[in-house]
């Protein structure tokens, strides 16, 4: 048993050794703490969804799109799958190196239910290698488009729950900024978005806003909170959305109208089909 009060019981020192939480010499300074807090805290809101699908289905998996290092993927594994008969994660990633080095550290650690793709969004949808459904899917610090295509792929593969938290969005703010002087003759709203960070920053809130409507159109119950406090990190909004078969009835409609009044129609293909 670790003598670190963070490091919980079951966890595989090796692995966060390998992630850097843990220097080699089995030390946690206070940056990596922070992170390993924020692990924690989110693997909080995932836990409970993992024991629901594991009640209804044999082997259930659930896809980390956009998986980077694999850095969530890994957790979730050490912290639950492992000590489950059943269950698999499997990342997806366009970056084939971080690929090999991930199917490399998960071999190296005996992590024999964890897959990883080198696919992009569109190959991942039509893979072979991936079932038709899955349970969860999983997009942690997914910057930009990331996120909507981790929302896209899910939507695609019927998937029960999501679990998102966006990062530098970027392609909102671009468009509000290219039709500003065309805003501000339309509706007195564009006040909220005239000035430069004013712009970034009600961008990434409209992001969003935009995918919650898209899921609800969809046909799921979406739940926004924070991830963790602000000190530890302002990338800090949580997303999970639950299958329920009933899509909210104007969700579309909203959805619809806030493209076509804050000048965002080239985003219409992004979030609407």
């Amino acid at each position: 048993m670790t003598l670190i009060p963070e490091i919980k019981p079951q966890q595989s020192i090796e692995l966060l050794k390998e992630l850097h939480i843990l220097t080699r010499e089995g030390k946690l300074n206070q940056d990596t703490r922070r992170k390993l807090k924020q692990v924690y805290h989110l693997y909080h809101f995932i836990e409970p969804l993992l024991l629901e699908v594991m009640e209804s289905r044999a082997d259930p998996i659930l896809i980390d799109h956009g998986a980077g290092k694999s850095y969530l993927g890994f957790i979730l594994y050490d912290l639950f799958v492992k000590q489950q008969a059943a269950g698999r994660i499997a990342g997806i990633e366009a970056r084939g190196e971080l690929v090999e080095k991930s199917k490399s550290l998960a071999q190296k650690l005996g992590f024999n239910r964890m897959d990883f793709f080198h696919l992009t969004v569109e190959e991942a949808m039509a893979s072979p290698a991936l079932p038709d459904q899955v349970d969860i899917v999983t997009a942690l610090h997914a910057c930009n488009t990331a996120t909507d295509d981790a929302i896209r792929f899910g939507l695609e593969k019927k998937a029960q729950f999501m679990v998102l938290v966006p990062c530098c969005q970027a392609e909102v703010a671009e468009v509000l900024r290219k039709h500003k002087n065309e805003s501000f003759g339309k509706t007195p709203l564009s006040e909220i978005w005239r000035h430069p960070i004013h712009t970034r920053e009600f961008g990434s809130q409209i992001t969003n806003v935009l995918r919650c409507l898209q899921l609800e159109a969809h046909g799921y119950q979406v739940t926004v909170t924070e991830l963790v406090g602000w000190e530890h990190s302002m990338k800090n909004e949580l997303i999970i959305a639950r299958y329920k078969n009933s899509p909210r009835r104007n969700a579309q409609a909203r959805l619809e109208q806030i493209l076509e009044q804050l000048n965002l129609q080239d985003l219409r293909d992004r979030f609407i089909y």
